[in-house]
């Protein structure tokens, strides 16, 4: 069994338009390299083969559009993130106690670790490090990363961090992660995740169950440090490298990372009882993993015959980064009144993607992308 305490890992470089205080993100600097691909480009390669972290989508500053819809959902919603980053803040508190480090997966974890960093610190007095660290699916969680943090905290707790759930994909990654860490190296790890929402029934470490949207999942970059998605390719990563990632540092003006942060935090102290409440309530009485969600979008794959399961995104965030940024085929909600999915109906409108109606749906609606492998044979 090899010695992981003597891996020769760097120290990371400061990236993203976080303080360092907030967060340090242990991922290789990787801004040098053109990996982006056009929105159909990238969508026949990830349905051809090609996986999906060895390049990346073309971001683009937010259209006049976008911005409005993040305004006005952070207006509405604020203090309902508020309240579910107190409740998920609280839960590990209590059940991890002050000696925890927080592990947020980029990049739709780190705002959410950063809040809750934040919380801890403003309400309890509690300075938790904080990291984020690449997971990526079908291909693991960055075990480097996790080694630097164990080297730099030995004996600590480690709590992962994401936004949300919508399959619960990223959790079994996780899952498995952590039973390979312990079977390659005898590292004990917890796996459990906390997240703001939970609408797939996958963890018990959760914010909400209710499934609405995040303000930040409107944003890509300019909302997570200005940093891209992760990336994970042989030719760019050596075996003692982290994950790599690129800093769009260009767009530092147009930032709103900061700004996301400072729009919440404000009303900590409106919840914190209510959140000490909820997360009591959830330890005296703690919710069912049901992987609920994941069965519905079973149902969904064999009903609407779709080969391959992740061209189904479940959940508001997830399907407004499918009208964002991949080719949708149709948007499937649960009603059309449900005052979460406004924004869905609005892109879908001017994406001209079809909406159905979906009775029952777990979530409050769900993204189905276009198979393009047959356009091309």
């Amino acid at each position: 069994m090899e010695d992981w305490r003597a891996r020769p890992i760097k120290e990371p470089r400061h990236l993203g338009s976080y303080p360092a205080s907030d967060v340090t993100f242990l991922l290789k600097d990787l801004s040098e390299v053109q990996l982006e691909k056009s929105m159909d480009a990238r969508e026949l390669a990830i349905q051809s083969g090609t996986h999906y972290s060895e390049m990346l989508p073309q971001e683009h500053l937010p259209t006049s559009d976008y911005l409005k819809l993040y305004r006005e959902t952070l207006q509405m919603s604020a203090k309902k993130v508020a309240l579910a980053v107190g409740t998920t803040a609280e839960l590990i508190r209590i059940k991890k106690g002050p000696n925890t480090v927080l592990v947020s997966l980029a990049r739709a974890g780190t705002p959410v670790g950063i809040l809750i960093k934040r919380y801890l610190q403003e309400v309890h007095q509690l300075d938790l490090p904080h990291y984020s660290i690449s997971i990526i699916r079908g291909k693991g969680i960055d075990e480097n990363a996790l080694f630097y943090i164990l080297q730099k905290h030995p004996d600590t707790k480690l709590q992962f961090v994401d936004g949300w759930t919508g399959k619960g994909a990223i959790r079994k990654v996780l899952i498995e992660a952590c039973s390979k860490l312990e079977r390659d190296y005898g590292i004990k790890l917890d796996h459990d995740l906390a997240v703001l929402a939970d609408p797939g029934h996958c963890t018990d470490m959760f914010g909400t169950r209710e499934d609405f949207l995040i303000p930040s999942a409107c944003l890509n970059a300019v909302v997570s440090g200005l940093m891209s998605r992760t990336v994970l390719r042989e030719d760019l990563i050596g075996p003692y490298d982290f994950h790599g990632s690129k800093y769009y540092k260009e767009w530092l003006d147009q930032d709103l990372s900061n700004h996301f942060i400072a729009e919440i935090v404000p009303f900590f102290g409106e919840v914190v009882k209510e959140a000490e409440h909820s997360a009591r309530e959830l330890l005296q009485h703690p919710p069912t993993i049901s992987w609920k969600g994941l069965r519905d979008i079973q149902a969904i794959q064999n009903e609407y015959q779709i080969a391959d399961i992740n061209l189904i995104k479940p959940g508001v965030g997830e399907t407004t980064r499918v009208l964002l940024r991949r080719v949708p085929w149709r948007i499937l909600v649960d009603r059309l009144d449900n005052p979460n999915i406004r924004h869905i109906l609005l892109l879908a409108e001017a994406r001209e993607v079809p909406i159905e109606v979906y009775p029952g749906l777990t979530y409050s609606c769900c993204g189905i992308i276009k198979s393009v492998k047959g356009d091309a044979e």
